[in-house]
């Protein structure tokens, strides 16, 4: 049986052309356009901040030959106005708002996967565990990448080996910030991650060998253990995250240091409600201070962003919160909740301040996705009072194609 081909538009079959000629080669298109609303109030600004931004998103994935896979991706983001501060646009009278104008090249990669093993050299989207440590900065409208090579290893059912070696980062700040190293960094960083999984617990090690070839002091070798699962009833039941690290300085940085990181966060569900306590301890002397620059960072210690860097003193977040889903009808299971509480602190006494965080997110038509999004941070001696309001809207798809004689 043969299939009907596609008549593709001459770029893409420009873009093509340099791929092997095989017999059977089937193509993806990719999209995933959001566009945004995001509004600042920080009383250390007179006026406020109000982004309005269209990211688009586009990628072609070609699959090829045994286990062969390239992609290549290009993002765009667009404003409406410019009354914020996007790192890049010299607007220093405004709140700052992360989402730059522009355009580039967000992924481009060749991979290969076989019945144990894996590869993936290029510009490419990596994301470990919780993103932590590593992630993709998901949440900004320009997210960040890697020019990196992926090794990945299954020897039995159970276990995950990973390795990655990073050359470049590409930062959410975008190719025009003001500051240079906001932009990207030469690195030259070794990530080995291993897992090991039964039922419904993980066990994952790693080791986290940071050298930031551009900024010395930023160089940390990394090295934790972190254990989740749960114990689940009839749609109840505990749940659990327990995660500890050590932070030493790394390569040419010329600290001298060693900081303690933990999480403990237990859970309960029941039904389609989650409800969560969490105690994160990010260690600090002072001088230095456990951080995560690789991070997806809005994660993580409110979405407020007061911690995006770990200040001096370390970092203790005690939160609580909750979130689930719920609805009926053509909605039953479609919209989604979350409330959050933290309170932050110095490692060694005083406090930063507390926030709280909430979100709703519900589908509309046309297979759109909408979202609300609040957080409200009140200063207790760290950075200043500060709200932030997300209006969202989000459409992701993809449309399969055929090249070839596809049999």
């Amino acid at each position: 049986m043969t299939r009907k081909k596609c008549r593709l538009p001459q770029a893409i079959v420009l873009v093509l052309a340099p791929l092997p000629a095989f017999a059977d080669t089937s193509l993806q298109l990719e999209w995933d356009l959001r566009a945004r609303h995001e509004q600042v109030d920080d009383s250390g600004f007179d006026d406020k901040a109000q982004a309005s931004t269209l990211r688009v998103r586009a990628g072609l994935r070609a699959a090829f030959g045994p286990g062969l896979t390239a992609f290549a991706e290009g993002e765009g983001v667009a404003a409406a106005n410019d009354h914020y501060n996007s790192g890049a646009n010299g607007r220093t009278g405004y709140p700052g708002v992360l989402d730059p104008t522009g355009a580039e090249l967000n992924q481009a990669w060749l991979g290969w996967k076989g019945g144990k093993a894996g590869a993936t050299l290029g510009r490419q989207r990596i994301v470990l565990d919780n993103q932590r440590w590593v992630g993709n900065v998901g949440w900004r409208q320009n997210e960040q990448t890697f020019d990196a090579l992926a090794l990945q290893w299954r020897p039995a059912a159970s276990v995950t080996l990973g390795y990655h070696w990073l050359d470049k980062v590409h930062r959410v700040a975008g190719d025009d910030a003001l500051n240079r190293l906001a932009r990207e960094r030469d690195l030259d960083t070794h990530l080995l991650n291993a897992a090991w999984k039964s039922g419904a617990q993980q066990v994952a090690g790693y080791a986290y060998l940071h050298d930031d070839r551009d900024v010395a002091s930023a160089s940390t070798a990394t090295y934790g253990v972190r254990w989740t699962g749960s114990r689940m009833r009839d749609g109840r039941g505990p749940g659990w995250t327990l995660e500890a690290a050590r932070q030493v300085d790394n390569a040419d940085n010329p600290r001298d240091f060693g900081h303690d990181y933990w999480l403990l966060e237990p859970t309960w569900t029941h039904g389609r409600i989650i409800a969560r306590a969490g105690w994160e301890h990010l260690g600090g002397d002072g001088v230095t201070a456990v951080q995560t620059p690789l991070a997806t960072l809005h994660a993580f210690n409110g979405w407020g962003d007061q911690f995006l860097v770990t200040p001096p003193g370390g970092l203790e977040d005690r939160y609580a919160g909750a979130g689930g889903k719920f609805g009926r009808g053509r909605l039953d299971s479609k919209l989604n909740w979350a409330v959050a509480w933290h309170d932050y602190r110095a490692d060694n006494g005083g406090r930063y301040g507390r926030e709280w965080n909430a979100s709703l997110g519900f589908p509309l038509p046309g297979g759109l996705a909408g979202l609300v999004k609040v957080a409200d941070y009140r200063a207790d001696g760290f950075s200043r009072d500060t709200t932030k309001v997300w209006l969202q809207v989000e459409w992701r798809g993809s449309h399969a194609l055929v090249v070839g004689d596809a049999r």
